[in-house]
């Protein structure tokens, strides 16, 4: 028995006999929180869901939801008792109903929810409306994953498990889907499990993130923690925003880099004076300076809107993001040389 809303206890997943993802221990400790899974493909993320919705049975550990036992290696609760709604990142559309029909399905479902979901506000924020008469292989992919997600939102269940939901969205309908979907989660206080592969997207709806590289689940935390402390290089590696540079502690609160000259900051995890450690520095560590004395070579110019992300190489050839706001009057051209602001302070210094 767990206080936790839903808990999964030292569980290992596995598909077609074959384990995927070994040892899972995860919580979700309020009614309405939402957790994102993060992870390359093939790594289990979608087994993950199948066991937790019933589709697969587990030969270890045990799966509780609102402190009702659903999965153990003696115990297996059939998927139409768990009031889970499974929505597939594939099209999960029944072809011989047509879209609006399918979204009804939803209501069929009961659910023990006092605060109800309004169908066609969901259609509306879905932008479902001119296709509700349409039938599953007369609308686009992206259309086919918003119908099913409106039919699982509809049916408002204990859990909710999202499998890459918006992956064939487009970009442009995305974030206004994003913005209201974390709405009505958050609103209804339906319980969320999101498998994504955009970290971006995680980060926006999670409330945590999970993390899952080689069999297990590396870190689980809030997004902020994920992105700015992670705790191994393998998750530095997979998120992919920032690089390791070497350095040598040569204080307290300092180390000394070859090119960057010394970093000044508040280390998380402590070392001892003369340690060689590898850095992590991401793009918004560093700060331009025109006036600076310390200059390294532009290679790549990133504009993403709201911002740039030069890509600087230093003398020992190392590349190195930086972030600059997109209102900042002098652009870089590729091969011209670019200030970094002295002295160097990371108010976080992560070093492995």
């Amino acid at each position: 028995m767990t206080d936790n809303f839903f808990e999964i206890e030292n569980v290992s997943f596995a598909a077609g006999g074959k384990n995927k993802v070994n040892n899972v221990n995860l919580s979700i400790k309020k009614e309405g929180d939402i957790v994102c899974v993060l992870g390359p493909s093939g790594i289990g993320k979608t087994t993950i869901l199948r066991t937790i919705a019933g589709l697969e049975k587990i030969n270890k550990g045990k799966i509780f939801l609102k402190n009702k036992l659903l999965s153990s290696k003696d115990n297996h609760v059939e998927p139409e008792d768990r009031n889970i709604s499974l929505s597939f990142q594939e099209n999960s559309l029944f072809p011989h109903y047509s879209v609006e029909k399918n979204i009804e399905l939803g209501l069929n479902r009961k659910s023990a929810k006092k605060k109800k979901l309004n169908p066609k506000d969901v259609i509306r924020f879905l932008n479902l409306q001119k296709i509700l008469n349409k039938f599953p292989h007369e609308i686009s992919a992206g259309e086919a994953q918003r119908a099913a997600l409106a039919r699982s939102l509809i049916s408002q269940p204990d859990l909710l498990l999202l499998d890459e939901p918006l992956s064939n969205v487009d970009q442009s309908l995305k974030e206004e889907i994003q913005v209201e979907l974390k709405q009505i989660l958050t609103n209804f206080k339906i319980t969320t499990i999101i498998v994504t592969h955009d970290s971006y997207e995680a980060f926006y709806l999670g409330s945590k993130c999970a993390i899952i590289l080689d069999g297990q689940i590396k870190q689980y935390d809030d997004p902020y923690n994920v992105y700015h402390f992670p705790n191994s290089v393998e998750v530095v590696n997979f998120l992919n925003r920032g690089i390791l540079i070497p350095a040598k502690v040569t204080g307290e609160n300092s180390l000394e880099n070859e090119d960057l000259g010394t970093i000044e900051g508040n280390f998380i995890k402590h070392y001892p004076k003369g340690s060689n450690v590898k850095l992590l520095l991401q793009p918004e560590d560093l700060e331009h300076d025109d006036k600076s004395n310390l200059k390294l070579e532009v290679v790549d110019r990133k504009f993403r809107g709201t911002n740039f992300i030069y890509t600087l190489k230093t003398p020992s050839n190392t590349l190195i993001p930086v972030f600059v706001h997109s209102h900042h009057i002098h652009q870089h051209e590729v091969d011209e040389k670019f200030g970094i602001k002295r002295p160097i302070h990371i108010d976080h210094i992560v070093c492995f």
